[in-house]
């Protein structure tokens, strides 16, 4: 018997080594391991392509949204006790950031936007009426009503409600400018104060009213639940009311005055629309002011149509001054129109020193230039501080006046 090469090498007295034997799976349970594998293939390649997950996977939170209730603006301190901390901007550059949020109750057409202070950073909720329609183009679907008082002479009407407009002699700025003594005025020194960024938040706005003397002039703004009724009470107590319009600032939209911003990006149509709109939302106003705006009132091709506008409808213009590179008085001026600009910011730094030494600039500059307007915001320490300040202005030498008058004299001077 022949032996192999491995049984004459293996030691004598021991068996030969054994193979390993291999493990071999039969043919059908590797086919099946294959279809298992490309089963879930398929089936992960249907899930990514077909599955409608616009996030692609990203984490998700879901939040609940309450929506806000509806209170009595002019009653409810409650409710406005977080905009009384810090009002939306003032005419004097204080410029507001506005983000709009989720919030909204879809069946009153209205949008919670909050307010971001842009000195201190301070948040507040507030209700701005119609703003989702108005954001698409559409009309709002109740226009607001026709305040008490006004002239119906003088009103227009568009498709968000009515304008003001000229009528014959009549001019909405002759007509509601507050009563003074003009021929006063036009020998002694004059100031006139501006408190800006009301209708937005009843409390703050029913101090400002309440507590300021009637020669202080009122500018809302065209948000809030209901500024017509608030501007109407405004003049009910001989308040000058002036409207506010929203206008892009530089750092927009990071800076956002709100819904219908006229816009330096937009045509002279479509700043018109929206003008038209911010018209709307209340009537007995003399004026227009800047809400924000910086860019857009430094922008001659998208501030001349505005300007000539204004001036067509029989309003004046106020420039809140926050603004260097304006060309607002130019525009007035190329109109024949009433115009004014703010001289003194007084409440930028929001402390009772701070507050006097600016109303005191603000005299010194009446005193120089026989005119002097200074702007505020609705802040607590704000009205205490004007209203101890006006008490004895008269004794002074100085006399508290309209805004109207203000700009009236500083045309013929």
């Amino acid at each position: 018997m022949t032996e192999t090469a491995d049984d004459l090498s293996a030691p004598l007295g021991q068996d030969k080594p054994r193979r390993k034997r291999r493990l071999r799976l039969p043919f059908t349970a590797m086919q099946l391991l294959a279809v298992l594998l490309l089963l879930f293939l398929v089936t992960f390649a249907g899930f990514a392509i077909f599955n409608k997950d616009p996030l692609g996977g990203e984490p998700m939170m879901r939040i609940a949204i309450r929506e806000p209730k509806t209170t009595d603006t002019t009653t409810d301190k409650t409710a406005d006790k977080a905009t009384e901390e810090k009002p939306a901007a003032a005419g004097h550059g204080q410029d507001s950031r506005t983000k709009e949020t989720p919030k909204q109750a879809a069946p009153s057409e209205q949008k919670t936007v909050t307010m971001i202070d842009g000195s201190t950073g301070a948040r507040h909720d507030v209700v701005i009426g119609a703003g989702e329609a108005t954001d698409k183009g559409g009309a709002a679907s109740a226009p607001p009503p026709v305040m008490a008082g006004i002239e119906p002479k003088l009103l227009e009407k568009s498709r968000y409600g009515m304008i003001p407009v000229v009528a014959g002699d009549l001019k909405p700025f002759n007509v509601y400018a507050a009563d003074a003594d003009r021929a006063k005025a036009a020998k002694m020194p004059v100031v006139a104060i501006v408190i800006g960024g009301l209708g937005v938040g009843a409390a703050k706005t029913t101090d400002a009213i309440m507590k300021l003397p009637p020669a202080v002039t009122l500018a809302f703004t065209p948000y809030g639940s209901d500024p017509g009724k608030l501007a109407e009470r405004a003049r009910a107590q001989r308040h000058e009311v002036f409207l506010q319009i929203p206008m892009e600032p530089y750092d927009f939209p990071d800076n956002d005055p709100g819904p219908q911003t006229l816009l330096t990006s937009l045509s002279t149509d479509q700043n018109m629309d929206r003008l038209y709109w911010h018209l709307s939302r209340m009537q007995g106003y003399a004026g227009l002011t800047n809400f924000m705006g910086a860019r857009f009132i430094a922008t001659e091709p998208a501030m001349q149509p505005i300007i000539r506008e204004a001036a067509k409808r029989g309003l004046g213009f106020f420039d809140d001054g926050s603004s260097p590179r304006s060309i607002a008085s130019q525009a007035a001026a190329n109109q024949a129109m009433p115009f004014g600009k703010g001289d003194i910011a007084i409440d930028v730094v929001p402390t009772p020193t701070e507050i006097d030494r600016a109303l005191n600039k603000l005299e010194a500059t009446a005193r120089e230039r026989g005119a002097a307007v200074g702007t505020a915001s609705a802040l607590p320490v704000s009205i205490e501080r004007i209203g101890v300040w006006t008490k004895t202005l008269g004794d002074r030498g100085i006399l508290l006046v309209p805004l109207t008058t203000a700009m009236l004299k500083s045309k013929s001077s």
